[in-house]
């Protein structure tokens, strides 16, 4: 989901950054389900209905997305959207104004993350820890820097709550491409990401110490 922002008292940003970005101020309005509306200028549908996006505030669910034109815009869509009427949600609207507006419409769903689940599952048997080689194995083929994802949970382990430009730095890399690697760790429930920095997961620090022990 991409660049979703707005500046009101009950808007924020909504960003496709490897997961949905909203400002911490709208956690509780979506959570409560105040907030079941966003509108945005797009020059093409960036979100799909039926699809889940994770949150800080937890997992949406998009139920539709649809076009819209400004005059249909009721005063009752845009207090679901956070906005005091109608006008004052046109008047906030970012994006080029020749884009089309879409309208969407989202529900909180209260479950919990299953990253987070994943990532408190320290129990590895042989066939966990070959599957995460795997996906490991996969990630390091695939990139353009050679292999890293060893090396980097090793280096979080070894500095917990280091700010990700200084282990960027480290790497002798730009900060937005590793974190968007260290990303990938989190997918697969290796990592845990805090303000600042990252640490090994449970589920990560029992692969580390497999690793370890098969290697050394």
């Amino acid at each position: 989901m991409r660049s979703w922002t707005s500046r009101r008292s009950c808007t924020g940003s909504l960003v496709d950054n490897g997961a949905v970005l909203f400002q911490k101020r709208l956690w509780e309005p979506i959570q409560s389900g105040e907030m079941t509306l966003t509108f945005r200028r797009w020059k093409r549908r960036q979100v799909v209905a039926g699809n889940r996006y994770r949150t800080p505030a937890g997992i949406v669910e998009v139920t539709s997305v649809d076009i819209v034109a400004e005059s249909t815009i009721a005063d009752a869509e845009a207090r679901a959207a956070c906005h005091e009427s109608a006008e004052a949600l046109i008047s906030d609207l970012p994006g080029d104004a020749a884009s089309p507006i879409y309208r969407i419409a989202f529900r909180y769903v209260d479950e919990p993350d299953p990253r987070q689940l994943l990532a408190e599952d320290d129990e590895l048997d042989e066939s966990s820890l070959a599957e995460i080689d795997k996906r490991l194995d996969r990630l390091d083929k695939a990139s353009k820097h050679g292999a890293w994802t060893r090396q980097v949970l090793q280096t979080i382990a070894d500095h917990p709550h280091r700010r990700a430009p200084d282990l960027a730095e480290m790497y002798g890399r730009e900060t937005q491409p590793f974190k968007t690697d260290v990303r990938k760790l989190k997918n697969l429930g290796l990592t845990l990401s805090f303000n600042p920095g990252y640490t090994l997961s449970p589920r990560g620090e029992a692969y580390l110490a497999a690793h370890r022990a098969r290697t050394s």
